[in-house]
């Protein structure tokens, strides 16, 4: 059982739930589904690419999978619960396009859909409000089979997939993200071949990244005129771990470019251009390949979302130029930048417990840039901190480290509210401790602790520190 505290009744919710307005900052936490759901041969699922790739000696660190995870299908309540303790206002879930569609197209799986009947009615009950996000990397294998991301008919397939999904939610939830972190999924999935599915294709990984833009966009159409449809709203984005670039010495500035280019302007480009810059194409110039990108697929992307996603955890800082994988220390993104001569990636102290340097300032920054570079509603829907955890007080994990990463993180994002950027929600990452991807579950992320062999869920010191923050932020001063 969870010991989240008694959530203080909130009044109904506006159906469906969509964009907040912006006349405060709210607050929320996020999961994803191969993370934290398990359950993976259960009512019809399907298999994932993720499935596949952990199957794989040696690609994750302890050896582990996503099978059983935090077991939030059995459990959905429970977290829940925890959310709804904590008085926020938000819970980001993904949905696994393998429970919905199985093999990716064609026959739909109901028992998947249930699922997040479930989970969405449960969060509404508690007053908490769902966003939903359509794809956090578990791809459906079959369609990987067929060539995954490099191939156009998934970026076609995922628009029918959307479609499927909203139409079973959409009286509920009118605020979706397409796709979570486009970059992970093509440049660490398929340049790097640290992610599934784990291959190393070089500058064909720009294909990836073109299809994962297009099916934002598909989708983003279909979900429209379905809300159209049915009379209702709807407001569609897309969340981007884009970066804040800092070069670490004067001659890093054109490889920075070439870095800023393929982890940021390579879905700014599109989506609020509608092209791709020259610097873009020098560095990926399969990008100007018109049987790739066809007449009118840019127009397309262009202004296709309502709102932008940020996850944010850490800056990038391109060093010396010409520095080899060993020199670097093998650097897991040294190879998910093709077309990017070698350079070292330089990481400053102090650093979290996965190896990433800790600088609240890029977060600031970067909210400033990308509203001002965009010009639509800005929320950061990731942000957290891998920390060893090893600090335990009667049961309790003092996690006093990610408490001061937290809290320096979110006044770093109410600076840049307070400056101007249109700023409309944090979202902490990540409500429980789960399946790291690559990392397996030697890295802890959650401000919800698990006990792998109970499932048992405990709150942490930072989970009473954010249940006291957003107290604090709510309550109504003294007369």
């Amino acid at each position: 059982m969870s010991t989240a505290p008694h959530a203080t009744p909130r009044p109904p919710l506006d159906l469906p739930v969509r964009l907040p307005d912006g006349s405060r900052l709210e607050l929320g936490t996020a999961t994803a589904s191969y993370q934290v759901e398990g359950a993976i041969h259960e009512d019809g699922r399907g298999p994932s690419i993720w499935d596949t790739f952990t199957a794989r000696e040696g690609t994750i660190r302890d050896g582990s999978d996503g099978a059983v995870a935090c077991d939030s299908y059995h459990r959905y309540t429970e977290d829940a619960d925890l959310v709804a303790g904590l008085g926020l206002d938000w819970y980001r879930f993904s949905v696994a396009w393998p429970r919905i569609i199985p093999e990716g197209r064609g026959r739909v799986e109901q028992r998947g859909l249930d699922y997040y009947d479930r989970l969405v009615d449960a969060l509404l009950e508690r007053g908490v409000k769902p966003t939903g996000t359509l794809y956090h990397w578990d791809l459906p294998q079959a369609l990987e089979d067929e060539g995954g991301w490099l191939e156009r008919s998934t970026a076609e397939a995922f628009a029918d997939y959307a479609e499927v999904v909203a139409a079973r939610l959409g009286d509920r939830v009118g605020m979706w993200a397409t796709h979570n972190e486009p970059w992970c999924a093509a440049y660490l999935g398929y340049a790097a071949g640290v992610h599934a599915p784990g291959r190393r294709e070089g500058g064909r990984a720009h294909r990836a990244a073109f299809h994962l833009m297009l099916g934002h966009a598909l989708a983003a159409e279909r979900l429209r005129a379905q809300a159209s449809a049915a009379g209702r709203g709807i407001d569609v984005g897309i969340v981007l771990n884009n970066a804040p670039i800092w070069a670490e010495r004067p001659e890093a500035a054109d490889v920075a470019d070439g870095v800023d280019a393929i982890r940021n302007r390579v879905w700014l480009g599109p989506l609020v251009d509608g092209a791709y810059d020259e610097g873009m194409l020098r560095v990926a110039p399969e990008l100007a390949d018109a049987e790739l990108v066809r007449e009118g697929d840019l127009a397309r992307i262009q202004g296709s979302a309502d709102w932008v996603g940020l996850n944010y955890y850490t800056p990038v800082r391109p060093g010396v130029p010409g520095t080899d994988a060993a020199a670097r220390g093998d650097h897991p993104e040294g190879g998910a930048y093709p077309g990017v001569a070698p350079f070292e990636l330089v990481v400053r102290q102090p650093i979290t417990d996965i190896g990433w340097e800790i600088d609240a300032t890029g977060l600031d920054e970067l909210i400033r840039t990308t509203a001002e570079r965009t010009g639509l509603p800005v929320l950061v829907m990731e942000n957290g901190a891998a920390c060893a955890d090893t600090e335990v007080v009667d049961g309790t994990v003092q996690d006093t480290d990610r408490i001061d990463y937290l809290r320096d993180h979110l006044a770093a994002a109410e600076r840049a509210r307070a400056a101007g950027a249109d700023l409309r929600a944090y979202v902490v990452w990540t409500l429980l401790d789960n399946f790291e991807w690559a990392e397996g579950y030697t890295k802890t992320f959650g401000i919800v602790h698990i006990d792998p062999a109970t499932q048992a869920r405990t709150p942490k010191a930072s989970y009473h520190w954010l249940a006291e923050a957003v107290r604090e932020r709510t309550t109504p001063p003294a007369s």
